[in-house]
């Protein structure tokens, strides 16, 4: 792909340093709010299966309200975890604008999206915030989640999900205390579930991660880890007894497990997906009816996402030079 004459490498550590966490959020939910039926390119991701179990995502997305297009590529794998990378093109020529490191953009448009969920979706009153994970995305959810809720406890579920604790889970809350001044607590996987407002799941499991029985009426959930059909982070009875939102239809039907496989054994029908992150941003849909709603909100990530950031993370850049 050419590369125009200006075109702008940014490394991982610059968009760190532009991409500020409130900024992303409104630029995210902004995104969302309005009527993008018109605008919108957007087709729903291509995923191919690498070599060792590796995945390959590419998301491309043209917008012509922001003027901006542009497309990540994406691996996962066990060894490696989410190595992305970002290509900002010019809308008019195609030309690329901008090539950028997109693992922290990757970990902060997720957050941010689970946090304009969570600012739409949860209540009000919300303490308690527990993520299920000890790896990027949990650590991006610990951070960002805080600018849409005033919480007052962290609670911690690694990768041992029973009763032990494993070490790196402390080693993780220790670290979230020096980065972030968060006093994050190691739990287990039912003291998580019982005592938090707002959980998210961040991990790389192809099973459950807790039991769905233990949820506490009024809580509101975000799940992000699993991304492929076959795979979920939450089991029947949690989605049985939610009132469910998705990023987009089309992402979440195609991909998403925590809904797919429920849906195919039937434990829940299509009616209980109940809205779309536009319809709750725009106010079109109502997502939470009482306090004794659980939320659920399942993202699998959508290329407008990473395009609203790069284009933040783009003017910020070329305004400081």
């Amino acid at each position: 792909m050419a590369m125009g004459s200006e075109a702008k490498i940014v490394s991982n550590a610059e968009v760190r340093r532009l991409a500020d966490p409130a900024e992303v959020i409104a630029a995210i939910r902004a995104a969302f709010a309005r009527d993008y039926s018109a605008t919108l390119s957007m087709p729903v991701r291509t995923c191919l299966e690498l070599a060792g179990g590796a995945v390959m995502l590419v998301m491309p997305c043209y917008d012509s309200a922001l003027d901006a297009a542009g497309v990540k590529i994406v691996s996962v794998s066990g060894q490696a975890g989410v190595i992305a990378s970002y290509e900002l093109l010019d809308p008019q020529t195609g030309a690329v604008k901008a090539r950028m490191e997109a693992n922290y953009l990757t970990d902060l448009r997720t957050a941010a999206t689970s946090a304009v969920a969570t600012d739409l979706l949860a209540r009000d009153d919300a303490e308690t915030l527990g993520v299920f994970g000890c790896g990027r995305q949990a650590a991006a959810h610990l951070a960002v989640l805080p600018r849409v809720r005033n919480f007052r406890r962290f609670l911690v579920c690694g990768p041992a999900r029973k009763s032990n604790i494993p070490p790196n889970t402390s080693e993780f809350c220790r670290k979230m205390n020096d980065e972030h001044g968060i006093a994050a607590q190691p739990v287990d996987a039912e003291r998580c579930v019982r005592e938090s407002d707002v959980i998210c799941t961040c991990t790389n499991s192809p099973t459950p991660v807790f039991d769905g029985r233990r949820l506490r009426v009024g809580t509101h959930l975000n799940l992000i880890g699993a991304f492929q059909p076959e795979t979920r982070e939450v089991d029947d009875e949690t989605v049985r007894r939610s009132r469910i939102v998705v990023d987009t239809y089309d992402g979440a039907l195609a991909e998403a497990g925590d809904l797919l496989i429920p849906l195919k054994n039937g434990a829940i029908d299509r009616d209980q997906i109940v809205a779309d992150l536009h319809e709750i941003a725009s106010g079109k849909k109502r997502g939470r009816t009482s306090r004794d709603d659980i939320t659920l909100f399942k993202s699998v990530g959508c290329a407008l996402e990473d395009l609203v950031t790069a284009k933040l993370v783009y003017e910020k850049k070329a305004n400081s030079n």
